[in-house]
């Protein structure tokens, strides 16, 4: 029996997975089996997606509404958008009933069933959407955490799962690193989450710093707001370094790939530092040759496993 061709994907989609080499780390670099490839940039389709429809960022037109089984008036309403596309991500597990109508959803089924993966990790991407659509600010350190729970460390279990190699160790140290990641990004993106009234450096960091919301407005960073960034900083930082162990825990491509995950979030947080933490004119970007050396020191610094 031949298998299923998984669709080519259309034009939407192809610029929704292009996102990809925006991304501070390699999503599915070319020495990875093409199997894994494959599976990695599925499911990097679907988190984007689901970013885009929270973000607001679809393409215009409402084309990704009318995929999704609504009308092209409902584009803009991402509750909407968000509820059919759990309603779509129902028919990639479904047994029967029919294939899912989105296109990136499409290339995710076959990905679903070789893999055996469960709804778990896409729905907390979802959930974590949703509640963008209602949270603006958060209040504690603990709060953002438990945002990241649903943000991030479900992208981290999925690649787990995909490669075969998820033990409870090994998801306690992805979890590390994916919320380190996320937190790099919000501390390189202060910008651009404002201009969409999201804050996500805790209420009681600002007070801390005597950081006021205004402040976050300038056009450059001032010292109170420099040193909250460092502080900011310096926690993913932290939770890269905890998490780092998890990529000594395997072996061959795949230790690749989690050392380019890590040192990406490190090498952003190094171009974070070379601009004196000042990110309020846009977010510090790292060179290649700046993520080149922090996998590579990822790479000598992980302790490899017993």
């Amino acid at each position: 029996m031949r298998p299923r061709q998984t669709p080519a994907p259309d034009a939407d989609a192809r610029a929704t997975l292009g996102k990809a080499r925006t991304e501070n780390f390699p999503v599915a670099p070319a020495f990875l089996p093409r199997a894994w490839r494959r599976g990695l940039m599925a499911v990097y389709g679907y988190a984007r997606l689901v970013d885009d429809i929270g973000d607001g960022d679809l393409a215009p037109g409402g084309r990704d509404a009318v995929l999704l089984g609504l009308d092209p008036a409902a584009a803009d309403d991402r509750l909407a958008l968000l509820d059919a596309l759990e309603d779509d991500l129902g028919r990639v597990f479904a047994r029967a009933g029919g294939s899912p109508r989105h296109p990136l959803l499409q290339a995710l089924q076959p990905v679903v069933r070789a893999h055996g993966l469960t709804p778990e990790p896409f729905l907390g991407l979802i959930a974590a959407n949703r509640q963008d659509q209602h949270v603006s600010r958060y209040e504690t350190y603990g709060d953002l955490l438990a945002y990241c729970e649903l943000s991030a460390n479900p992208v981290g279990r999925l690649v787990l799962a995909l490669t075969g190699t998820a033990t409870p160790e090994r998801i306690r140290r992805s979890d590390a690193v994916c919320t380190g990641l996320q937190i790099v990004e919000h501390v390189q993106d202060v910008a651009e989450d404002l201009g969409r009234d999201r804050i996500y450096l805790p209420a009681e960091d600002l007070r801390r710093f005597r950081v006021a919301e205004t402040d976050l407005k300038a056009p450059t960073a001032g010292a109170s707001v420099r040193s909250l960034i460092a502080y900011e900083a310096a926690r993913a930082r932290d939770l890269l370094d905890a998490g780092t162990p998890l990529v000594g825990s395997v072996d061959g491509r795949l230790r690749l790939l989690l050392a380019g995950f890590t040192g990406g979030g490190r090498a952003a947080l190094r171009a974070v530092a070379a601009a004196g933490f000042d990110v309020l004119p846009g977010p510090p970007r790292p060179t290649r040759s700046g993520l080149l050396r922090e996998v590579a020191a990822v790479l000598r610094t992980a302790p490899r496993k017993g």
